[in-house]
This record gives structure tokens, sequence and C-alpha cells, in this order.
């Protein structure tokens, strides 16, 4: 297969890769760390693939300078990575381990030394344990807690993080762990999970409020937001189509990008979703104004309606809303199994281009393929498929810059090998292989290809060499 061609960005576009804390560092008892809901839920037997844990994963946190060389050697603008709130707070709340705050000093310091701006997410998912134990986001105090934990981090890194994303893909938190039950706390609720997505909203609007008062620079949230396609254009279908789009999309676009709840929230959650958990001015903190946007995306999802799972709406859990996902693209699929669609990148976001006047600056904060990623005879791994992924969502990318949306950069997922959540060890997406006996790294193909990119941009646009 020949290598793709380069996609053409406009000056002054960054690049940038991402990881998350629980996916790659390891040492999940070390330095007084306290244990988070992964650490709970990887542990229990049958809830991820093999067993596999996060306790050391890539083994990041012995291995950071190794890390931060693949970084500079790729050469990127920006590293977006997340810390580990149960490694700041080992409770949540309360006491600080100082070890946990020196080694956040000692990364975003080696980062800076590499002329690599620090992005940081507050929250990927590993709520601390003592939290959960407390309700979880189910509770508008641990809402609270986020907030102080931001403060604490914002007045501690403030001075050298470029950008901060308060919550990472609060779709996940909210729906595949408390309702799904498929990520952790692995609950199965519909109030709960409906609960718990306010307060993650909440949670956000508090720790934006208190990264301000930290002198934050640039401040915004990443959401997993999904083109959504109908499977034909039977009322039934298309009112499937509204009721997918508030799940996955409108109760995190809306109060966040037009400080309203979702239209079409009763027909999805059957009058749920107005609970007690909501409070006046909530709207208003959560939909304060943000310095961009961060998008995550990997496919789109095409629904149609089916029966709910539950007859009883009070029994449903929040993911019961009556609609099948289906796949009619006949397009090569990642080994996650999503279909290849570049285009609907472009339509996603051009759809909240249009939509949202309020849009700020959107950066792409995650996107990559899940590859088999064979080690070839001369210990490589020449991943043509995922250049080929990325070679066209940057491309789609570029073709929504050309339609008016304002992207700043672009973090490709991801910098390892690493923990793949429920799927363990076996879903591949780095740049970089990770033998997962030794922790050697090798960079891929795909990782020379990303390092030509970014030179052979800086060159076209004249901007300076690392």
């Amino acid at each position: 297969m020949s290598v793709p061609a380069f996609p053409v960005l406009p000056a002054g576009f960054r690049f940038g890769v991402a990881t998350a804390a629980y996916q790659i560092e390891g040492a999940h008892d070390e330095d007084g760390r306290g244990p988070s809901i992964w650490d709970t839920f990887s542990h229990i037997p049958g809830r991820t693939l093999n067993g596999a844990t996060g306790d050391t994963a890539c083994d990041h946190y012995h291995r950071y300078r190794e890390d931060v060389a693949l970084l500079r050697g790729l050469g990127v603008d920006s590293y977006r990575f997340s810390i580990s709130w149960p490694r700041l707070l080992p409770e949540g709340v309360g006491p600080v381990n100082p070890k946990g705050l020196d080694f956040y000093d000692r990364l975003i310091d080696e980062l800076l030394a590499a002329g690599i701006a620090p992005a940081v997410t507050l929250y990927h998912w590993d709520l601390p344990q003592a939290l959960e134990d407390r309700g979880g986001w189910r509770v508008r105090r641990t809402a609270e807690a986020f907030a102080e934990y931001a403060a604490l981090a914002g007045q501690r890194y403030g001075d050298r993080v470029a950008r901060w994303m308060t919550l990472n893909e609060p779709f996940c938190s909210a729906f595949v762990g408390y309702a799904e039950g498929r990520h952790a706390p692995g609950a199965t609720e519909g109030r709960g999970a409906l609960a718990a997505a306010h307060h993650l909203l909440v949670g956000h609007g508090l720790a934006v409020a208190a990264l301000r008062a930290a002198d934050a620079r640039e401040v915004g949230i990443a959401l997993n937001l999904d083109r959504i396609h109908a499977a034909s254009d039977s009322p039934e279908d298309l009112a499937a189509l509204r009721r997918a789009q508030v799940l996955h999309n409108d109760i995190w676009a809306e109060p966040l990008l037009a400080g309203r709840y979702p239209e079409h929230e009763a027909e999805t959650w059957a009058g749920l979703a107005d609970g007690p958990w909501r409070r006046p001015g909530d709207l208003d903190l959560i939909g304060g104004p943000l310095d961009f946007l961060g998008v995550n995306f990997y496919r789109p999802i095409t629904v149609a309606a089916a029966p709910h799972r539950e007859a009883d709406p009070a029994l449903r859990s929040a993911v019961d809303i009556g609609v099948a996902e289906l796949d009619p693209y006949g397009t090569r699929h990642t080994t996650m199994g999503w279909p290849v669609v570049p285009a609907a990148f472009t339509e996603l976001l051009r759809e909240l281009h249009s939509r949202y006047p309020r849009l700020p600056p959107v950066w792409i904060t995650e996107n990559g393929s899940a590859e088999v990623d064979a080690v070839a005879p001369d210990g490589l791994v020449h991943d043509t498929d995922r250049i080929s992924y990325l070679a066209e969502h940057l491309a789609a990318v570029a073709d929504a810059i050309a339609a008016g949306v304002d992207v700043r950069g672009y973090h490709a997922w991801s910098l390892l090998d690493n923990f793949e959540w429920a799927r363990g060890y076996d879903q591949r997406f780095g740049l970089v292989r990770v033998d997962y006996d030794t922790l050697t790294r090798t960079p891929k193909d795909s990782y020379h290809w990303y390092r030509g990119l970014i030179a052979a941009h800086r060159a076209r646009t004249e901007e300076p060499a690392r």
C-alpha cells in the first residue's frame, strides 16, 4: 500500500498526541496514590478482558522521561495527558499527597524543556474510590470535591499548563459507567446515571471557576460527540435519531454551548431527566464561557427504532431509550469494530459550527484507530491502515476548516499502546508499540509518518522547527 500524502492544514495549526493516566501510568499503589474506581473495577473477575488491570500498564510513572523523549522525537507542539485525581488526593478530598504533586511537576517541567506545551485533563474516568463509596457522581458533593481538586491542580501547575480540560468524555463516565455497567463503577441505573450526567456538568462548571480563580490560561472540556444518522426516513427511525442525539450529544452540548437542557429529553427518558439533582442557577454555572471545545471522534453511528429492553420506565437504565445501532457502512473497520468514515468527522464539525453560535475554537482532543499491528520480521510495525486513518481524518479536519470551522489543533490517540479499559491490552491505538512483557517502546511506521507530517507542515508554513 502506498503511503498517503500529507494533509494540508493552515499556518498556526498545532499537532499533538494524547494519553490518560490510568491507561499508561501504572504504579497504582506507589508513593501514596489511593485507589480509583478503575482499580476496584478491573480487579473484579470478569469485568475486563483476560482480567487485565492498570496496575503496571505502560509504567509511564517510572519511564516518563523516555516517553517525553519520544514526544520530542515526534516533534509535537502539544501533549495531552491526564492527572490522576487519587494520586494527588488519595481520598478525593482532604490530605494532599506531596509525592503525587511532585510527579506531575517533573513531567510538566520535562515537557517544557522539550518545547512541548502541556495540555492537562483533570478527569479521565479515575474517580477516587473513596468518593464512589460516598455516592460517586450520583451526588453533588462529588462535583464540589472535583472543584477542590481543580483548584489544587490549577494553583500548583497553572503557570506552566497551556490548556486545561475539566472532563474527558462525560458520556462514558455517566452512561457507560453508571447505566451500561461496562466501565467503572459498573452500575446499571436510570436515575442514578442521569444524576451522574448532571453532576459531571456541575463539576465542570465549578472546576472552570476554580481554574479561572487560579489564573489558568485556556480552559475547556473534551466531549466524544457523535455524528448520528437515521436508518431511514420513517417517523419511528427519526424519533429514534432524536433520542440518540439527546443521549450522545445534546445532554452535554446544549447546556455547555446554548445554556439550555435538551429539547427532547422527556421523550428520551420518560420524564426521568428533570430530577431533583437540578438546582436553580445550574445552567448558568454549566454554560460559562469556554476558551475551547475539545472534540473526540472515532466513528459515526446509524440508529433505528427498537423495543425497550425493560417495559417499566422506572426500571430502565439510562441507555435503554428504544434505539438499535446498525452498521450500514460498506467500509473498512478498525479492530474495535468501528467503521472508518472520515466524511462523518467533517459533518460533525460543520454541524457544531452551524448549530451553536457560541461555539468556541475547537481542538481535536482524540482521534485514532486500533489496528492489528503485527510485528514484522524486521522487528517493526508497518501499520499502513493507521496511517491511512490519520491521513483521511486530518484531511476531514482540513475540509471542516475550509468550511469555516475554527479548528486550532489535533491530538492523535494515542502516543502509546495502553490499557484500553474493559478491553484490556487487546486493542492497540499507539503510534508507539509497547511490548507488555518487557515494556520496550518501538515507534511504528505511523509515528514516523506523523513526524514527517509535522515537519512538512512547519516547512510549508515557515514555522520554526523544534
